[in-house]
């Protein structure tokens, strides 16, 4: 009977030991994103913190430590501060800076297609009194115009494809996450139930 008392004993401090340490390193993290001025949201948080959504929401402390910082007015993201990027980041950057090149790319296209519209419009209001020298160097500009534009389709074509793997991944790993949380909590309830004595 001592013998299952200490068994007992031993995995409530084991318990209350790893709760401790997931609960410094949801402080650790949560005091990093607010001093980088990034905003708070609970799946970066549990990702940055190397613990599981269900913790974060069923844990009274973590709760409080998350309102906390989600309150404190250092935690609003500056707009012209960029987010940290890292070749070697989780995929979730990655697709994020995917969406913002994409952007980039969209905006870009849209400048070129308007400057070779003005430029093709000058050359038809120019091109009866215009040198043969000149109507040569604009349609020169014209064709490295045209090069640009293809090289922008093709670049936010890549991008689309990142994004879309991206995203693809990303849905693949929420469920992959969800399930061994699932895993984890039912593990957590099979070990907390009473063993019965012979």
């Amino acid at each position: 009977m001592s013998t299952e008392s200490t068994r007992t004993q031993a995995a409530i401090q084991a318990r209350r030991g790893r709760t401790e340490q997931m609960l410094k390193r949801v402080r650790n993290t949560l005091t990093r994103m607010r001093r980088d001025g990034m905003e708070i949201e609970l799946a970066v948080v549990a990702r940055r913190a190397d613990v599981s959504r269900t913790f974060l929401y069923t844990n009274e402390e973590a709760q409080q430590l998350l309102a906390e910082a989600k309150a404190d007015g250092t935690a609003t993201p500056s707009p012209n501060r960029p987010r940290p990027a890292d070749a070697a980041g989780p995929w979730k950057d990655r697709a994020l800076n995917a969406e913002h090149a994409l952007k980039a790319a969209y905006v870009e296209i849209s400048n070129q297609r308007d400057q070779i519209s003005r430029l093709l419009g000058q050359i038809r209001d120019l091109e009866i009194d215009l040198p043969a020298d000149a109507v040569e160097r604009i349609t020169t500009d014209n064709r490295t115009l045209r090069q640009d534009n293809r090289k922008l389709t093709a670049d936010n074509q890549r991008f689309s494809d990142r994004l879309k793997a991206a995203r693809e991944n990303n849905r693949f790993l929420d469920t992959q996450i969800a399930r061994l949380e699932a895993e984890i909590l039912e593990l957590t309830q099979h070990a907390n139930e009473p063993h019965a004595t012979s």
